[in-house]
């Protein structure tokens, strides 16, 4: 019987290689390796739709955190500064012409790990409306948008939000049809059931704060907005203490990569 003995140097290197192309694996393909297809070519499971269009009814304590009408200049890197800093992964639902102004913000944000969802390219309402073609321009222009900024052609997210939200009452029949809309472009939409309401008037930090910790009380999935804007209040200052809440209270942070 032959004993075949094998240096370690032969076997240290053989490990090297095999970890050196897990990572560049990984790097190039950050989106496959985790079996996610965000291009046009691939349609939501139904399962997958009605995961996500029920999101806020699970019983289990995770927090999503999305951030609206991003990406801008200066509150976006911040809030992407302390969402590295805190190892959360969150998602941006970005308008189209903003990311064509700052493509290299959503850049930075898709290769850090968060999901980057279409959020129509104006926020105008009368242009979103106007007919189903403008409708359905809006979501491509933004794909397109996207899909220049993070070097993915054909990028599709999938996800939709609409401006104000689907529940709001303002142009309720309108929305019901753009939702049959966005099925037959393997679209679905989600809105939010916990909010700091920076977007209602300006608020101080801790009265941000304390609107995020009445709005989730008594929840266990949150699915909450945020803006990475500062039009009106400043998210980006109360970020890393409504993390640090949400975790002390038990809830663990996903994006929608995970569902």
């Amino acid at each position: 019987m032959k004993i075949i003995f094998i240096k370690k140097k032969f076997i240290f290197c053989i490990i090297f290689l095999a970890i050196l192309f897990i990572i560049l694996f990984c790097l190039v393909f950050p989106r496959i390796s985790i079996g996610v297809d965000i291009s046009k070519d691939s349609f939501l499971s139904e399962e997958s739709k009605n995961k996500i269009e029920n999101l806020s009814k699970d019983n289990e304590k995770i927090a999503y955190l999305t951030f609206d009408d991003g990406p801008t200049k200066n509150i976006t890197p911040k809030i992407l500064d302390i969402l590295k800093e805190e190892n959360v992964k969150a998602t941006f639902f970005v308008v189209g012409k903003n990311v064509d102004s700052y493509p290299e913000i959503v850049k930075r944000a898709y290769d850090e790990g968060h999901f980057i969802a279409n959020h129509g390219y104006d926020h105008n309402n009368k242009n979103l409306y106007k007919n189903d073609e403008s409708f359905l321009n809006e979501i491509e222009k933004t794909d397109i948008a996207i899909g220049n900024a993070i070097d993915i052609p054909n990028y599709c997210s999938h996800i939709f939000r609409f401006p104000t939200g689907f529940k709001s009452p303002n142009n309720k029949k309108k929305k019901e049809h753009a939702a049959q809309l966005l099925k037959g472009i393997g679209y679905t939409y989600i809105d939010w059931n916990c909010l700091n309401n920076d977007s209602v008037k300006k608020y101080s930090s801790q009265q941000l704060f304390n609107n995020l910790k009445k709005s989730c009380k008594n929840k266990n999935t949150l699915v909450i907005l945020m803006h990475d804007t500062k039009y009106v209040s400043d998210s980006s200052k109360v970020l890393k203490q409504s993390i640090d809440y949400l975790r002390e209270n038990g809830y663990c942070f996903k994006n929608f990569y995970d569902i």
